[in-house]
């Protein structure tokens, strides 16, 4: 299994859009909204100049996209790390997210955001990936577990 990442570009609005609905289809069932299910190709070429997206390419088939956006000097929030169903606990999403690490070089802390009842999640970025949490809020109706991870120095 090879695991490649692209830069995104907005001629990839289309293919991102089927990447995030068939990712976030389940969260939309369970919580009755999604931020990252349901977007226009217009929400998408806008998500995509504004929090800067890579494409995962596993053996050159999409199944994911990880996107950031600059905080500060350092700082960055993890926008969305989202892999299609049937590609997911294959390890994955724990390389991409090393990945991101790797790819910014200056990172001395990331933040993001999950829903606190997706306890996969919350065992995903915690044991795997070296986050922990530091508060909880509310979207509507759906509490969010802040996770953050800072960089040894």
């Amino acid at each position: 299994m090879t695991i490649e990442y692209r830069q995104a570009a907005i001629e990839d609005a289309e293919l991102l859009i089927k990447i995030y609905d068939a990712s976030f289809y389940d969260d939309y069932l369970r919580y009755g909204s999604c931020p990252g299910y349901g977007n226009t190709r217009e929400m998408m070429e806008d998500s995509i100049i504004r929090h800067p997206k890579h494409i995962i390419l596993c053996d050159d088939e999409p199944v994911g996209c990880v996107s950031y956006t600059k905080l500060g000097m350092g700082e960055y929030e993890v926008s969305c790390l989202c892999i299609i169903p049937e590609f997911q606990g294959k390890g994955i999403g724990t390389r991409t997210m090393q990945f991101l690490k790797t790819f910014l070089e200056d990172w001395k802390k990331l933040t993001l955001v999950t829903p606190i009842s997706k306890k996969e999640n919350v065992k995903f970025y915690t044991e795997k990936c070296g986050f922990h949490i530091v508060s909880t809020e509310k979207d509507g109706n759906v509490e969010l577990a802040r996770f953050v991870a800072e960089r040894e120095q």
